[in-house]
């Protein structure tokens, strides 16, 4: 019984523990080869192709695209590592992505895109508005790999659909992105 109180403990202290944030830059970086909307909000998230937690954000930002309305354009911005295989890279969760209305996957060739945005761990989802202007920067699920109600997600979707929001950032839960090569042996697409 010991064991698997131990066991139980251990498996929620590591769902719970949120990665590295990153450093979102305040506008739109310049040097960024996705376009950003002219008209409406840009959201831009950034994902490790084997990261089994990225099924969940997948999932979130789905409901999220579905609450929001047309004035939202998104970005489902793929890892892509030198030397990796396609298989490493193209994954069931690209697939899910590509599905879901209003998104465009982006596959960033060694990192570039995330390192240009200050992203650092799969899941870190970024908001812009029409101008530029940073207005959220953060994770939309609860915990690693958990699906359900989340501060993240409602704080997009109030952007979205009021203009405002209470939360501007939220901890970002998932794989790192500079680990992406060593986890190839280890993750399961």
């Amino acid at each position: 019984m010991s064991a698997v109180i131990a066991g139980s403990g251990a498996l929620w202290r590591y769902a719970s523990s949120a990665g590295d944030s990153g450093k979102a830059p305040a506008s739109w970086p310049a040097a960024s080869a996705l376009v950003r909307s002219a008209t409406g909000k840009t959201l831009v998230m950034f994902a490790h192709p084997q990261c089994p937690c990225t099924q969940a954000s997948l999932g979130e930002l789905a409901l999220l695209m579905a609450r929001s309305g047309s004035g939202l354009d998104a970005y489902v911005v793929f890892l892509e590592p030198d030397g990796v295989s396609d298989e490493w890279t193209h994954t069931s969760r690209v697939e899910e992505a590509a599905c879901i209305p209003g998104v465009t996957v982006f596959f960033d060739k060694n990192g570039r895109e995330a390192r240009v945005f200050g992203a650092a761990t799969s899941g870190q989802t970024d908001l812009y508005d029409a101008g530029g202007r940073l207005l959220f920067s953060g994770g939309i699920t609860a915990a690693r790999g958990h699906s359900g109600d989340n501060a993240g997600r409602d704080a997009i979707v109030e952007w979205a659909s009021t203009g405002a929001a209470r939360r501007t950032c939220t901890p970002v839960f998932g794989c790192a992105l500079a680990d992406a090569p060593r986890q190839r042996a280890t993750l399961n697409p």
